[in-house]
């Protein structure tokens, strides 16, 4: 406090000269160097006061906070732009996938520029660094033995010829009954679904009644990491700042045991999956949304990788 009091009496001429980063801005070796991110807006809708408050605003605030403490610092966010929520809009007001991504991306950034959020680039996950970055990846996990194959029980359209992600289903919900559930959780008991559990399932498209039918899918193969995830948690813990709800989940996550988990999904839109007999798919959203932070960083610097790869730093 006394500290505090005395730069006060002093007055502004006595701060340090606010830092000028370069620009793009990277890391600067010997300064205090801080990559923020705010969760990924999803693009199939107007922003509104929540979404501002419940992530970008936070963030943003950091990075001011960072900025007057002459920290060198990096606030990147933009659109999650794949997945069945944009096809399901598309289809909605008769515009294709990358229409409906190009109007509400513009609408996300206006608002965002309007609240005058101090982002360094406001980017979108449908770009080609996205892909590149995420099949990388990968190859990577494929090489060194981290995917596997299963056979999925999935439903199919045979009218509209194609197996129907989640959203394209309703049905009766087989806990409550309700008969507008989704394909993946029902809205009035709050339960998750499994597509094929619904009581007379509807193609959303076509109204048709889908079969069941196998598919053959990629699964990550989270079991093997399990050995390696224990003893870099217990040091995070020890040294990083989780708040206690993270601590939680995570801490459930693995006494339960970590299980296989998809990461494709039979649609067309989203990043193609390299590799023969699945060419025909594309990465689950949630396997190639967070990628996105990596690659809208790509598109703002070719150095991206001062930031993303950079554990001295």
């Amino acid at each position: 406090i006394t500290a505090a009091a005395d730069a006060w009496a002093r007055g502004s001429a006595a701060l340090p000269k606010p830092w000028q980063p370069q620009k793009p801005v990277l890391p600067v070796e010997g300064m205090r160097n801080v990559l923020i991110t705010s969760a990924l807006p999803y693009v199939n809708n107007v922003p509104h006061l929540g979404n501002i408050i419940g992530c970008v605003l936070s963030a943003d605030t950091f990075a001011r906070y960072c900025r007057l403490r002459n920290w060198n610092t990096l606030y990147v966010c933009g659109t999650d732009e794949y997945g069945t929520a944009t096809e399901t809009k598309a289809v909605e007001e008769g515009l294709t996938p990358q229409e409906i991504c190009n109007k509400y991306n513009a609408i996300h950034a206006d608002i965002y520029r309007w609240f005058d959020i101090s982002f360094d680039y406001f980017g979108r996950t449908t770009t080609p660094y996205q892909t590149t970055i995420a099949q990388d990846i990968f190859q990577r996990l494929l090489a060194r033995g981290f995917l596997l194959q299963d056979t999925v029980e999935q439903l199919r359209c045979e009218d509209c010829q194609r197996f129907l992600a989640d959203r394209f289903v309703e049905g009766t919900c087989p806990f409550c009954s309700y008969e507008e559930a989704r394909g993946d959780q029902c809205d009035k008991c709050g339960k998750l679904i499994n597509a094929v559990e619904l009581k007379n399932p509807q193609c959303k498209l076509c109204r048709g009644v889908p079969v069941v039918k196998p598919t053959q899918h990629l699964f990550l193969d989270l079991p093997k990491l399990e050995e390696r995830l224990e003893p870099w948690l217990e040091q995070s813990w020890a040294t990083g700042d989780w708040t206690a709800n993270a601590r939680y989940i995570t801490r459930s996550w693995i006494r339960d045991g970590l299980k296989p988990r998809c990461i494709t999904r039979d649609l067309k839109w989203g990043t193609p999956v390299p590799l023969d007999g699945f060419r025909d798919k594309v990465f689950y959203v949630w396997f190639d949304a967070p990628i996105g932070y990596l690659s809208i960083t790509a598109n703002y610097t070719d150095q991206w990788e001062r930031w993303w790869k950079n554990p001295q730093q």
